[in-house]
């Protein structure tokens, strides 16, 4: 599937998310010893964020050297986080691959140059195959996307365009952008659907399964104590919300940037304390099985809320 790295010579950066560091330390041996790579600089671990963007300006800071191509691999526990962040530096195009099919079609159509793999659901055996894929796949090669035959002709003037668009943007005359970042990109023109049983709530399913949306919440709603079969990550991209994590009897305050991931299973209650829009993931097909009623919910927030309020007085 994919072609061969050629005469191609890489340097590579790579840092984790420290919860899943097993991983990066075996895609950094693996690179090691692949016979195309020339160096692999192990960036070590940091919260998923940071680690991301130690890779991304490593990536778009190296000198250009025309015999060695410089590229990044970055991994936290589903891969999302890390992509996010490292998209957020101009020249960086990260994506997260869970298929070898993934790696060969980013690198041909997008050209991806930094990895991004999911330490909860990728195997290091696949995640090595996996950047196997995403080192020998040239940019417009054959790939699953183009039914492993080359792209017609109108394509490949679509996607030599494309790269000197693609790097262009940031510094191009046109208006800048509301913001730089991709998901508040994508959810922009989006039609969203009612969560028939949150009010105040909506959401967009943006893929499937695994399952990935954007919600939104207005000031005031609640989400009463409930659980999923799969795990979630989020990022909160702009409000104020209250988690309470009933089964670990935990409690967080998120806000503009935050992450927050909920291991499967763990029955949880929000309370939103303003307008407030997030990217959510979950490891699988999206389900929800609710613990309590609406009023019940709203009263243990309240008397929460009063306590604390109590306590600080």
């Amino acid at each position: 599937m994919a072609a061969s790295a050629g005469n191609r010579r890489f340097k590579i950066f790579a840092a984790a998310d420290a919860f899943v560091e097993p991983l990066k330390d075996t895609i950094v041996a693996h690179l090691r010893a692949h016979p195309s790579v020339t160096e692999v600089v192990d960036l070590g671990v940091d919260k998923y964020y940071s680690a991301a963007a130690a890779v991304a300006r490593n990536v778009t800071s190296s000198s250009s050297d025309p015999a060695l191509e410089v590229r990044g691999v970055v991994v936290c526990g589903t891969g999302a986080g890390v992509t996010i962040f490292a998209n957020k530096y101009p020249g960086v195009y990260a994506t997260h691959c869970s298929s070898v099919a993934d790696a060969v079609n980013t690198r041909s159509i997008n050209a991806c140059n930094v990895l991004a793999l999911s330490g909860m659901a990728t195997p290091p055996e696949t995640a090595a195959v996996i950047a196997d894929a995403w080192l020998a796949t040239p940019f417009r090669a054959p790939c699953p996307a183009s039914g492993d035959a080359p792209w017609p002709e109108d394509v490949q003037k679509f996607l030599d365009v494309a790269s000197q668009e693609m790097a262009s943007i940031p510094e191009g005359s046109a208006p800048a952008p509301d913001s730089t970042c991709a998901i508040c990109c994508l959810r922009k023109g989006m039609e969203f659907e009612p969560v028939d049983v949150m009010p105040g709530g909506e959401m967009r399913i943006v893929r499937q399964s695994p399952t990935s949306a954007y919600v939104r919440f207005k000031a005031g709603s609640v989400e009463p104590a409930h659980h999923h079969t799969f795990g979630h990550d989020l990022v909160v991209i702009k409000g104020k919300k209250k988690v309470w994590n009933l089964t670990k009897k935990e409690n967080y305050d998120l806000v503009d940037g935050d992450f927050l991931f909920t291991p499967a299973g763990d029955v949880h209650r929000v309370k939103y304390l303003e307008d407030t829009e997030f990217f959510i993931r979950w490891d699988g097909n999206w389900d929800i099985f609710l613990e309590e009623d609406l009023e019940t919910a709203r009263s243990a927030i309240d008397a929460e809320l009063i306590g604390v309020a109590d306590s600080d007085k």
